[in-house]
């Protein structure tokens, strides 16, 4: 059987094309001609040995296969920028501090530290999980190189802004929420303690819709929430970021509670021009956050 060997150049355009929804954009970003991106999408399909696109309307999908490629697209494409990071850094040293929210602490953290260690063994990494607020002030006060926060509209001198993220309700995975607005009944609310971002996202929400409710259940961690809102003392408000399968994001409408909006999230920098370690780092954090993003 002949072996197929994947033309990165032509993956990185597929890429980019899903990346922006849009060849054409891509063909721009890249730098190449719409002739010579559709040339490299034929040659994909060739070497797939299947078709990657479906016609949808005007425009075109993917086919199962084509979102099989796609994620291992990204994936080799990260693999691609691992080795060359490792071979042209090699040397590089230091010490690289970095603070995350929880809700990235088991999902994103990993792989991260992963990734950083193996290119860049000769760097030492001291991660910090905590809230919002102590991130910022571990930033400004120089405690802290890297920061990844939600964000509550205070800015740092050094920050970048890298998406949104849709909030939700939260419930046990399994069974009924245990609560419905026609029970006349407060919202049992479980809650992360004050100041908590999203907790006052919640009590402004139900406010305005005019849903009373009551604080069943606060926790000093995600972990405690997490296993109160499974056990059914009460519901939450989260993202869809790094949910633990105990429980599940609820349909709004289903249970009779207000639509909700979406959070910022901001990675905070301690310096303008960080140090290459910590440059290094805050890249490989933008890949896999804008990965855990795309879904």
């Amino acid at each position: 059987m002949r072996r197929t060997i994947f033309d990165l150049d032509v993956l990185c355009t597929f890429s980019t094309g899903m990346e922006l929804g849009n060849f054409a954009k891509a063909a721009e970003k890249l730098g190449r001609s719409t002739s010579a991106v559709s040339a490299q999408l034929k040659k994909l399909e060739q070497q797939a040995g299947t078709a990657i696109f479906r016609k949808a309307g005007r425009g075109l999908a993917l086919t199962d296969a084509g979102e099989t490629m796609l994620a291992y697209a990204r994936r080799l494409l990260e693999l691609n920028d691992e080795a060359a990071a490792a071979v042209h850094s090699i040397e590089l040293e230091g010490w690289v501090r970095l603070g995350l929210q929880e809700d990235f602490g088991e999902t994103l953290l990993p792989e991260v530290l992963g990734r950083f260690a193996r290119a860049h063994p000769k760097v030492r990494i001291e991660a910090r999980v905590v809230r919002n607020a102590e991130l910022i002030d571990r930033v400004t006060s120089g405690k802290l190189d890297l920061a990844l926060a939600w964000s509550d509209g205070q800015l740092t001198a050094h920050c970048e802004r890298i998406g949104e993220v849709q909030m939700c309700w939260i419930g046990p995975a399994e069974g009924s929420p245990g609560w419905h607005a026609a029970s006349g009944e407060p919202m049992p609310l479980a809650s992360l303690e004050a100041p908590c971002l999203l907790r006052n996202a919640a009590t402004r929400a139900l406010d305005e819709a005019g849903i009373s409710w009551r604080l069943a259940f606060v926790s000093p961690s995600l972990g405690g929430l997490w296993a109160a809102t499974a056990a059914g003392l009460g519901l939450t408000i989260r993202t869809p970021v790094g949910l633990p399968a105990k429980v599940r994001p609820l349909v709004p409408e289903a249970v009779g509670l207000p639509d909700l909006p979406k959070l910022g999230l901001v990675l905070h920098r301690a310096e303008a021009e960080p140090q290459p370690a910590a440059a290094r780092l805050a890249e490989l954090v933008l890949q896999s956050v804008h990965g855990a993003l795309r879904g």
